[in-house]
């Protein structure tokens, strides 16, 4: 593999392509840990089925990151209205006829691959891609709550309060991020407040009517109650107690037969088991730089929907993996949200890589923008000299 084949097809922020691919090498070291258990007891002692299944699935949602970032980020602008309009009926139908999963509709079940399908994933993402293309259009005229910003909060509303219905953490996720892409996209405080308050009675309707209520105030609960630690949080603590500072060595947790979720919800949990605390903080690390990174391209785009595109994804992406790093260390109440691009998943691994492909896709773009303005400049310098 020469330095030429790389730059033709690996294009964009190589930084953010090290962090992917170091993450989703650590992602099928640590589900392999953490499903050997489980694949000996459902799978008839067949323990490499996970690891395959998985390991097929984190090559196809790089294979998607690497098709998505070869698009020009300006066409997810169009595709990203018929998604956000097909959203909204996709998640009525998961919240009334989805797959039921731990008292929870959130899934559909697609006929022919029998695969399930969270629409809640392709929400957030039509969501971001839209209101990033709504804020750097109304750049001029922000201060028009009429044309410019009712439009947005209507969308914010919709898409969070029929999220969560069945999924309350992944509602306020995407809330926040869309808090603070107004934030860069220079809307008011007062307005802000104004969706604030909006999230507020939408998500109260939607906690009325929606299945999540109760699992959501008893989570808080059992989070302040220091006496009665639940089963996942006290397995969970007792994995990073056990992991030290250099860990375990990779393959040697004890806890993932005990844990529930261990290779989704709190797979931090083994990683710092396996890796120690040393593996853990790298792990943080990769994250916080590919916040950096994407979110850099706000400071250096001259268009505002390519920088609030990437820093709007970008953010979605960080904040999840800290919320589910927070959860396993014990800094917040049990969530259900996994670690993008470590946690065993299914559908959601390949839009967490169209994700990706759209942020490097953006990054590709102010390179050559970059590239083609100091060949221009040397050009001009050059026929000045002439």
């Amino acid at each position: 593999m020469n330095e030429s084949w790389i730059k033709r097809n690996l294009q964009g922020d190589p930084i953010i392509w090290f962090i992917v691919i170091s993450l989703s090498i650590m992602s099928i070291l640590v589900v392999y840990s953490a499903t050997g258990s489980l694949a000996y007891q459902k799978m008839q002692g067949d323990t490499e089925y996970y690891l395959i299944k998985h390991s097929l699935l984190v090559v196809l949602s790089l294979f998607a990151m690497w098709v998505a970032h070869k698009i020009d980020y300006r066409y997810y602008a169009k595709l990203s209205w018929l998604a956000l309009w097909l959203s909204v009926p996709l998640l009525l139908i998961t919240w009334k006829f989805g797959m039921n999963v731990n008292d929870a509709s959130r899934w559909i079940q697609i006929p022919v691959i029998n695969q399930a399908f969270q629409p809640s994933d392709l929400a957030k993402l039509a969501l971001i891609v839209t209101i990033a293309s709504m804020l750097a259009k109304r750049q001029q005229s922000i201060e028009n709550i009429k044309e410019s910003l009712i439009p947005i909060l209507l969308w914010v509303g919709v898409i969070c309060g029929l999220i969560a219905m069945t999924d309350l953490s992944t509602s306020v996720l995407i809330f926040a991020t869309c808090m603070l892409l107004l934030f860069i996209g220079r809307v008011p405080l007062r307005y802000l407040a104004l969706l604030v308050v909006i999230g507020a009675v939408t998500g109260s309707v939607a906690l009325y009517v929606g299945q999540r209520a109760d699992t959501a105030i008893s989570r808080i609960e059992s989070f302040f109650d220091e006496e009665n630690i639940p089963f996942q949080a006290k397995q969970a603590y007792i994995a990073i107690a056990t992991g030290g500072v250099s860990g375990k060595g990779p393959g040697q947790s004890d806890q993932r037969n005990f844990l529930p979720q261990s290779y989704s919800d709190f797979i931090y949990a083994i990683i710092i088991e396996e890796y120690g605390m040393i593996g853990g903080a790298v792990v943080l690390f990769l994250y916080l730089a590919l916040l950096y990174r994407g979110t850099k391209t706000v400071m250096n785009s001259d268009r505002a929907y390519g920088g609030l595109l990437s820093a709007g994804l970008s953010f979605a992406l960080v904040i999840q993996a800290m919320v589910n790093m927070a959860v396993a260390v014990g800094l917040g109440p049990i969530t259900g949200l996994t670690l993008p691009l470590v946690s065993m998943g299914g559908t959601s691994q390949l839009f967490t890589g169209i994700a990706l492909g759209i942020i490097l896709s953006v990054s590709r773009g102010e390179i050559d923008e970059v590239s083609t303005n100091s060949g221009n400049e040397y050009r001009n310098q050059m026929a000045d000299a002439a």
